[in-house]
């Protein structure tokens, strides 16, 4: 498995096609995924999260924190939580000033962050609920931020119902540890889905203790992000 700078191309292809959400995020960078039979499978994107704030409650200032927005996926990649670490590998390379990491699952359709609990990631709560903008042309969900991308403004526009995320960390450097287990909250867990597909449970890199993540994560994660 490899992973490279993703083309604006592959970028776009992944998002439309791999991606629940099906829309392009803005202000993103990131890699592609190719497997060990060099096959593309699609890219894993970060940006500079939603808000020029969004480091503010952790003491950290825009450029020391960076948003994991889109795992889009088409699950050729094998074991996802490999991707994933492979990419935070490179952040941490290439990005030298990044000290934490944010993530957000989105529990309105059913995520609860399953791959982020797998990779030892840490879950601080819920995020502020918030309503997304409907696309007037085509009747879909836009975050704020891709709105205004597309049309300028949200003047006018109309808002979907009201949800919130759970919000995910985890720290690049050593020292923001304390921090981050401060924070740390029980992970949010799915009753329904423990012990379903244990035969795959041998084949998934799991860090930590959690004995509920005994999941298919290369089939339920595939488009996580």
């Amino acid at each position: 498995m490899r992973l490279e700078i993703a083309s604006s191309k592959a970028v776009k292809y992944a998002c439309l096609n791999f991606h629940y959400a099906k829309a392009m995020p803005v202000n993103t960078f990131g890699y592609s995924v190719f497997n060990d039979k060099n096959e593309w499978c699609g890219v894993i994107l970060y940006g500079s999260g939603a808000s020029a704030n969004i480091g503010k409650p952790f003491g950290l200032k825009q450029g020391e924190i960076i948003e994991l927005v889109r795992m889009a996926l088409n699950g050729k990649q094998g074991i996802t939580t490999k991707c994933m670490a492979l990419s935070m590998k490179l952040i941490k390379k290439q990005i030298p000033l990044c000290k934490l990491l944010i993530s957000y699952a989105d529990f309105w359709q059913g995520h609860y962050g399953i791959i982020y609990q797998a990779t030892n990631w840490y879950y601080i709560g819920e995020s502020q609920a918030q309503a997304n903008v409907i696309d007037p042309y085509t009747g879909k969900e836009l975050h704020k931020r891709s709105a205004v991308g597309k049309y300028g403004s949200c003047v006018g526009l109309k808002y979907g119902e009201i949800k919130y995320k759970l919000k995910y960390i985890y720290p690049l450097d050593k020292n923001m540890i304390p921090l981050c287990e401060s924070l740390k909250k029980p992970y949010p867990k799915i009753a329904q889905e423990v012990n379903q597909d244990k035969r795959d449970a041998s084949s998934i890199e799991i860090g930590g203790s959690n004995p509920t993540l005994a999941l298919n994560l290369q089939a339920k994660n595939r488009q996580h992000g």
